[in-house]
């Protein structure tokens, strides 16, 4: 028998579990402590994206037993929608199988793994099955599966079912066995995954039983659901020549124009004729008709033709303002001095949207001779390993930080300093280097947007150090003065026997400056500010003051009233303000705010305290 023969007899098929089943360390189950992390995350992603699609604040409770030798119990709860009984079964216990990898949407799901191998790692680790408990509402009964995975077919096998009473008005809830390693204090563990998780999920409230007993309530810090994404199509920028090919045997177009139209975002029928034309292709023929020869020039002609960029409607980022709150409160121990936040307007790589969000956390009690901490995120979802291979890390790379106030040898490479940096990216695809969601890939279109953004956060940074420096040593010339010259002046007039003289003038005179002093009290998804304008200059002053808000939607009120509300500003014109006068002006806006950033025109900023130069107009 030629050998060929005898080879193709060894050949055979093998279903996607079982190439998982020998290869799992691609899905992130590395090793006892990376799989028990992973465990988590699969599940509490699952659990999110649920509760988001049917507007419904998350509610959920993620509980670790050690039962013995290094195997454990976890339990991972919500108030989700449920999910239909018949669903059930290939939902928890089929790899790819989802309703998210063919929708251009952003969620925490995109290749209907996730869960599933959860279940695999389990049944391979621990030979016992998954028990799933799940209620679509009231008045409906719960159902309840055992279920593993039969590798060879990759289908679910049903150990057991049953119906029942659950006292939940909906939700679902998975039990599984894994063998794991449970490790507290570090940055790679379940506890920071879930405090990072709580942080870009700040409409969430999660409970944590840790293995002794432990419970950690993560508080929500909004009652108000994120937007719910919209599904797009695909966008003709970036589309390969397979997926072209695949999409016009998959249409129901019965021309290549209509498809087009149909089909693609940004192809109205005007531009698909334009498109044809272009290509030389007959605008009347069908899709399943076209040439690969022909799919080729249509591929080339959408490289030549311009299109608006596609609708960002399928994103769903956190937004400034939350990004402030997640990170006020799950670093209130710590007691920051400064939080600075930006979000970048929407972008695109390839033809697929994303956008871009930072934070900077800076002051307080956080360590001063370390490394900065980073926290990477994509989808809202925490990045924990893989640091040194990310896109998010290299644009932190390629910042000179010195120049916003953090330490960092050679301007290049992870700052030092008492700050912690945050990034989200949200795609509706984002470029994972592997089927671990550990780490974005080198996109220069994503590192742009990343480095923009912490720019713009590192130029808050650096004006709020700036005007703490400044007033610092204001302050300790304006306490010398004003505690020495009075016992100069009482001394001097008890030599002379005269009343001792106000010394007022003299003070303003050597302080020549004026003395701008902010206030914040915050609360309650408000803030108060109140400003402090103190003339200690030998001449009356006439200037305008500029504070920054996040959106001029956000303004409520002010006294005196302003001379101009912009869309990121409030303007007051001071007419004139006297030697010695001071000058209160108060303001409410609909945000908690840790600082405000203050601006003066009109007047030389060399002789100003507490505010920079304009530079809006």
């Amino acid at each position: 028998m030629p050998i060929a023969e005898e080879l193709a007899k060894r050949q055979k098929e093998i279903s996607i579990a079982e190439f998982f089943e020998r290869n799992r360390q691609i899905l992130g189950f590395d090793n006892p402590h990376k799989a028990m992390i992973t465990s988590v995350k699969e599940a509490v992603d699952n659990a999110l994206d649920a509760c988001e699609e049917a507007g419904i604040l998350p509610e959920i409770i993620v509980k670790i037993e050690n039962v013995r030798g290094g195997e454990y119990r976890i339990t991972i709860e919500d108030n989700g929608p449920g999910i239909v009984k018949s669903q059930i079964p290939n939902v928890f216990a089929r790899l790819l199988y989802g309703s998210r990898f063919h929708t251009l949407k952003q969620s925490r799901g995109q290749q209907g793994i996730g869960i599933s191998a959860v279940v695999l790692y389990s049944q391979m680790t621990t030979g016992k099955p998954a028990v799933v408990t799940s209620k679509i509402g009231e008045g409906f009964p719960a159902h309840k599966y055992s279920l593993m995975i039969d590798t060879k077919k990759n289908l679910p096998r049903i150990i057991d079912e049953e119906m029942l009473h659950w006292d939940k008005k909906s939700g679902t809830k998975i039990e599984f066995f894994i063998k794991g390693k449970y490790v507290k204090n570090r940055k790679q563990s379940v506890y920071e995954y879930i405090r990072n998780t709580a942080i870009v999920n700040p409409h969430a409230r999660i409970i944590f039983v840790e293995p002794d007993g432990t419970e950690n309530v993560f508080e929500r810090a909004t009652e108000t659901m994120p937007p719910q994404p919209k599904e797009i199509k695909p966008h003709p920028y970036g589309i390969e020549l397979g997926r072209l090919m695949a999409m016009m045997k998959e249409t129901k177009a019965r021309k290549i124009t209509s498809f087009l139209s149909t089909e693609f975002s940004s192809i109205s029928s005007s531009k698909a004729k334009e498109i044809v034309s272009i290509s030389g292709i007959d605008g009347n023929k069908a899709p399943i008709d076209i040439e690969i020869d022909e799919a080729k020039r249509l591929i080339e002609t959408f490289k030549k033709v311009k299109f608006v960029s596609p609708p960002t409607d399928c994103l769903s980022p956190i937004g400034e303002n939350l990004i402030r709150r997640g990170l006020r409160k799950e670093t209130s121990s710590l007691s920051p001095e400064f939080i600075a936040t930006d979000k970048r307007p929407p972008n695109v790589f390839s033809g697929t949207p994303f956008m871009v969000e930072t934070g900077i956390v800076y002051g307080g009690n956080l360590p001063k001779e370390e490394r900065v901490e980073i926290l990477r995120f994509a989808n809202k979802v925490p990045l924990l390993y893989q640091e040194g291979a990310c896109v998010i890390t290299e644009a932190i790379k390629n910042i000179d930080w010195r120049r916003y106030g953090l330490e960092q040898k050679g301007g290049r490479g992870i700052p030092y300093g008492p700050a912690i940096i945050l990034v989200h990216v949200a795609s509706v695809n984002i470029p994972f280097t592997s089927e671990s969601k550990e780490a974005i890939a080198h996109i220069e279109e994503i590192e742009k947007e990343i480095r923009l953004s912490l720019q713009q956060c590192g130029r808050k940074l650096k004006a709020h150090i700036s005007k703490k420096s400044k007033r610092a040593k204001a302050e300790s010339k304006f306490l010398l003065i004003t505690k020495l010259l009075p016992d100069m002046a009482r001394k001097v007039a008890e030599i002379l026997g005269k009343p001792v003289p106000s010394i007022d003038e003299v003070i303003t005179q050597i302080m020549n400056i004026i003395w701008i002093e902010d206030e914040v009290r915050k609360g309650s998804g408000e803030s108060e500010i109140k400003i402090n304008v103190t003339n200690y200059t030998s001449r009356k002053q006439k200037f305008s003051l500029y504070a920054e808000i996040s959106s001029k939607d956000v303004f409520v009120e002010a006294t005196p009233s302003p001379a101009e509300i912009g869309e990121k500003y409030v303007k007051w014109d001071i007419d004139k303000i006297e030697p010695s006068e001071n000058m209160e002006i108060k303001f409410k806006v609909r945000e908690e705010m840790d600082d405000v950033e203050l601006y003066i025109k009109g007047i030389n900023p060399v002789y100003v305290i507490g505010a920079e130069k304009w530079e809006g107009d």
